[in-house]
């Protein structure tokens, strides 16, 4: 049976591949019987393909240079001449090499380039398309890519299927792919250019179902915007903030987080420049027996590869230092077609060939031992590569030579055959087995965010990678050159070329530094002595992470937010509620209004008393841990100290010059937030702030923002605070210093709440914009931002899941993870203004413009 042997490998960079005819190779003299050999006729841009019938002849490749006699095609290649004769097509055959023969001899004005693409221009054949009422959305001409070649063709989508014809009907006669298959899509570069999409039909990240590069950006995003619509919440799902957030948490493995990473920064196993990189975490490959446990037995993951021998280092800077403007650290890259196909030599030889002219690699230059090829890595001068996703799956084919393939003789005289491994290693699954238990190791998920700062992080680019010795030669960052703008073909394919072997830098997707991953045995984030290891570490149990929190009441109570039924509702205000406080024992509830009333009643009785301070709003109210003083922020600038005991204004407290938003108490300390531009910290003097005396309050600190502040919120353990502004900017601050930690602009307009996560570690704010940010406290990195159907005004979260209220008057139940709302309840007839919850997380209570407060519980 007759095997294909022709592949698009066989062809140069930029060529195309037209088409195919059966055809004969007439050579030597003597019958014309016996001069005949059957074939298959490949008609390519550059160049034509002879593909014998018989599979011990062997392909022939002849550049278009030619002449054409009547009925035959006679081609000369260094003074040998081929005789193919076309049964039946023969003068369509000559008029397309005719064609080509003239485009070949044209100057460099592009002529042949538009030669080819108009042979391009094919309608797509609709008798494809799987049922007669498909309607056509978009049509255009694209190349289907694979490793290190492209094919060109024809592009339709429908409202039902994406279809994709190749120009030459080669390897089927079109690609098919429904829309509802489809579950992730991704934007590409290729070549440095923003040309590419990918599909995938699948969960497998590392396997898409077409890789499509097209001939504009316009008709790129036309087709990607076109697909999103068939996928809910996608553009806002697949991004790098919402997979950090996950990772962060342990909702996924470092490995799949890698893979995430790699595909938002276009890396793609069907572009060898562009492969998916993944790094060496272990070091040691001489022992015996791996330890895990041994942080010796790992890589330093905060260097580049180039920057872990200092010896090495040294040399490389001091040729850096002398080297005139673009300056560059590394000669060669970390990830390039050539270190891919040296990890995949022996399941990809057809790939190693093309990319070396037919030829493998010299045998003691092969990929032999992992040991060594560490070591190389280490002391190399020119070989700083990093590794590859297959070291840390499951098919270890890779490492063997199932083959049989003669890739030489080593100078010792032994033949290259597996891969040698680490004495630690029983086999080569064993091996992969090993290295899958490091990637996820304490250690590794500890320092991960350290190389994802180098790769695809801020340390990736300008003075921060200098620093952090992480500079590569320009050509391999996006941006680093403009190929349309080369107009001599020549020159552009040798641009295209370079770029392409030489490897390229992932897209940036962090311009901040990474946050660290939240691991079960972790005592200090970050190194800066403002954020205590009390503060930052779930060691504590009212300190851990939401998934751990140690009180089932709370899960439970969390599990079922989406069930919340209403107790009861109490209409007592005459104007919009602004604020809620209640009693320890639930007795006592009390609200603040904009009609300047501060109002006490229960569920059961109802009000019971109404008090006035002022002829303006009250903003909001709290209540001091003994029970018997409420405290109110009011607009005329003033806070009020209210006395349940002695039911009557205890004190007032005139500390700010415009209207006090917001206010929070703390270990026997007033925090008022305030128009003016200011958060000031005051200290009760008193012995007993609840006797029947007057109170005086020293004010310890003043925290100056830029805009009038309209919220606030302490740290669970004090120790932190966290400012929205009307402008919308957001500030993490120390309170022991009046100093910004970590400030950033992260809505378009007023911020109405921020509230810290229970672990303290994450920062949840909303605003005027309808957007929910979470933002990172270490780093001040916003993680992810969810765009909400209408403003939200209020809520409560347990670190994932939030409850807010919104400006139509419902209450939403959001999964932060998946940025969906999971559960809508009807609450108020408008928007709702405040909410509080108990410790226990059992009972909540909303306050809206309707005038109304609802009490509620979940459902069991």
């Amino acid at each position: 049976m007759f095997m294909c042997r022709f592949s698009l490998l066989l062809l140069d960079l930029e060529e195309h591949y037209f088409e195919q005819h059966t055809a004969y190779n007439l050579t030597g003299r003597g019958p014309e019987a016996n001069r005949r050999t059957s074939g298959s006729l490949k008609i390519c841009s550059k160049s034509i393909i002879f593909e014998p019938d018989d599979a011990v002849k062997p392909i022939l490749k002849v550049l278009s240079s030619y002449y054409l006699s009547p009925g035959l095609v006679a081609v000369f290649l260094k003074k040998v001449t081929f005789q193919l004769e076309v049964p039946g097509k023969t003068e369509d055959v000559v008029q397309m090499l005719l064609q080509l023969h003239r485009a070949s001899c044209l100057d460099k004005q592009g002529d042949q380039t538009a030669m080819v693409s108009n042979i391009k221009q094919i309608s797509i054949n609709h008798n494809f398309f799987q049922h007669v009422t498909e309607n056509p959305h978009m049509e255009c001409v694209a190349e289907m890519v694979s490793p290190l070649v492209t094919n060109a063709g024809h592009v339709c989508i429908t409202d039902c299927n994406l279809y994709f014809q190749p120009m030459n009907s080669y390897p089927d006669l079109v690609v098919q792919i429904g829309l509802h298959s489809v579950r992730r899509i991704y934007k590409r570069r290729h070549g440095l250019r923003p040309l590419g999409l990918e599909v995938f039909c699948t969960e497998n990240d590392l396997c898409s179902d077409i890789y499509l590069m097209f001939y504009s950006t316009k008709e790129r995003d036309e087709l990607y915007y076109y697909i999103a619509t068939f996928l809910e919440n996608h553009i806002a799902e697949c991004t790098a903030e919402s997979y950090m957030l996950q990772w962060q948490r342990g909702y996924i493995s470092n490995y799949q987080y890698l893979l995430h990473l790699n595909n938002l920064a276009d890396r793609s196993v069907n572009d060898l420049s562009q492969y998916p990189v993944f790094p060496w975490v272990i070091s040691d490959y001489s022992s015996t027996q791996m330890d895990l446990l041994n942080p010796a037995s790992f890589r330093d993951l905060s260097k580049p590869i180039g920057a872990l021998n200092t010896e090495r280092l040294e040399r490389l800077l001091e040729r850096y230092r002398d080297m005139p403007e673009t300056r560059f650290m590394y000669g060669s890259h970390y990830s390039s077609p050539g270190y891919v196909l040296f990890y995949l030599v022996r399941v990809a030889p057809e790939h190693m060939l093309c990319l070396q002219n037919g030829r493998f690699d010299q045998a003691d230059r092969m990929f032999n031992s992992v040991g060594e090829t560490w070591k190389n890595c280490l002391e190399g001068g020119t070989d700083f590569k990093e590794l590859i996703p297959e070291f840390y799956g499951s098919d270890s084919s890779f490492l063997k030579n199932l083959l049989g393939l003669n890739l030489g003789r080593r100078q010792g005289g032994g033949r290259v055959e597996n891969v040698e491994l680490p004495h630690w290693a029983s086999d080569p699954d064993d091996f992969l087995e090993k290295m899958r238990l490091a990637l996820e190791s304490q250690y590794v998920s500890e320092h991960l965010h350290e190389w994802i700062d180098l790769i695809f992080g801020y340390k990736q680019r300008g003075s921060e990678a200098v620093a952090a010795h992480n500079v590569f030669h320009p050509l391999t960052y996006e941006g680093g050159v403009d190929c349309d703008s080369i107009e001599d073909p020549d020159q552009k394919i040798a641009m295209l070329t370079q770029i392409l072997e030489f490897g390229q830098t992932p897209r940036q997707l962090f311009v901040t530094p990474h946050p660290q991953r939240i691991t079960p045995r972790f005592h200090n984030l970050s190194g800066t002595p403002s954020l205590s290891s009390s503060e930052l570490s779930p060691s504590s149990p009212s300190m851990e992470s939401f998934e751990d929190l140690t009180e089932e009441s709370k899960k439970m109570a969390w599990s079922n937010m989406n069930k919340l039924a209403s107790q009861s509702r109490h209409k007592i205000h005459k104007e919009a509620v602004t604020g809620i406080a209640v009693t320890l024992s639930g007795d006592s509830i009390f609200s603040t209004s904009q009609d300047s009333t501060l109002k006490m009643f229960s569920k059961e009785n109802g009000l019971q008393r109404s008090m006035s301070f002022s002829n303006m709003a009250l903003s909001s109210c709290l209540m001091l841990p003994d029970d018997k003083i409420v405290v109110c922020s009011s607009w005329d600038n003033n806070v009020y100290f209210y006395s349940i005991a002695y039911g009557r204004r205890q004190d007032t407290l005139m500390g700010h010059d415009d209207a006090v938003s917001h206010i929070c108490w703390r270990d026997d300390k007033l925090y008022t937030a305030s128009w003016d531009s200011t958060v000031k910290i005051w200290k009760c003097v008193a012995d007993d702030i609840s006797s029947n005396k007057r109170t005086q309050f020293d004010l310890l600190a003043e925290f100056e923002h830029e805009a009038g502040v309209n919220t606030l919120d302490l740290s669970p353990a004090g120790t932190l605070l966290a400012t929205g502004t009307k402008e919308g900017t957001l500030t993490l601050w120390d309170i022991a210093n009046p100093l910004p930690l970590n400030q950033l602009t992260c809505h378009s307009g007023k911020i109405h709440q921020v509230a810290f996560s229970p672990d303290s570690r994450h920062v949840l704010s909303v605003g005027e914009d309808s957007c929910l940010v979470v933002t990172d406290v270490q780093t001040g990195m916003l993680l992810a931002t969810v765009h909400a159907e209408q403003e939200q005004r209020c809520f409560c979260w347990d670190g994932n899941t939030v409850l807010s209220g919104g400006m139509s008057g419902d209450l939403n139940v959001w999964d932060l993870l998946s940025s969906k709302v999971i559960h809508k309840i009807p609450a108020h007839s408008g928007a709702v203004t405040c909410m509080w919850m108990n410790g226990q997380c059992s009972t909540i209570i909303t306050g809206g413009v309707d005038k109304q407060i609802i009490l509620w519980k979940p459902e069991y």
